[in-house]
């Protein structure tokens, strides 16, 4: 496991986990020209324009407070015909989402904002809006990151693991809240035992974790 406490933990687009996704969805282009995917949060909105530009009709989610900003992004690119936008908290996932069953899901770093064992629950609904044989990939904040120095449940069990970070941390990332973070093995059982097949964990220079998994 490598990591580098001087390096920036919030990695963003272009990282392992959203190449693996892109190159994914260029393999079902070539079978299916119908790829749809979600990225929840879709943030700026880079990696949502590099699928769509890719084909594939995307679903940049997010929750309510950036419905404005994100749509605004969306119509600068030129691309409303191949994003759409949805409202979406983890906690309250809604039934049905665009343009599901999905091919892709990504969940960038928000499982981290939620207890262990939510966490989980919601990585069984994400498993259920895949089609059989799609695939979800998870970037989340690392237990062997920067993010960590100072952690008050850093020693907890995963289960029980969820407290905020040292002010110093809050405030450098922009993290606020009680957050669970992750080690490599952690991801693996959680999506283990939300019912997913795991193809592939890795922990980055940073220290964050990332994980492929499938639905079987």
């Amino acid at each position: 496991m490598m990591t580098n406490n001087t390096a920036n933990p919030m990695e963003t687009g272009g990282d392992e986990i959203e190449r693996f996704a892109l190159e994914e969805c260029i393999k079902r282009q070539r079978v299916d020209h119908r790829v749809a995917v979600m990225v929840f949060p879709a943030g700026r909105c880079e990696l949502t324009v590099k699928f769509a530009r890719l084909g594939a009709r995307v679903t940049a989610a997010a929750p309510p407070a950036k419905a404005d900003e994100i749509r605004g992004r969306i119509l600068a690119n030129g691309l409303g015909e191949e994003i759409c936008f949805t409202e979406l908290e983890l906690t309250d996932i809604p039934d049905p989402l665009p343009d599901e069953p999905y091919d892709i899901i990504v969940i960038r770093h928000g499982l981290c904002h939620l207890p262990y064992v939510e966490a989980r629950k919601v990585v069984r609904q994400l498993m259920l809006r895949l089609r059989i044989g799609g695939k979800l990939y998870i970037s989340i904040l690392g237990l062997h990151s920067e993010l960590a120095d100072g952690y008050a449940h850093g020693n907890h069990s995963v289960e029980e693991r969820f407290s905020e970070l040292t002010p110093a941390m809050a405030k450098k990332y922009g993290i606020n809240g009680p957050v669970c973070l992750y080690s490599e093995r952690n991801l693996f059982l959680l999506l283990l035992e939300a019912g997913a097949s795991v193809l592939r964990t890795l922990t980055t220079t940073y220290g964050n974790v990332k994980a492929v998994a499938v639905r079987v």
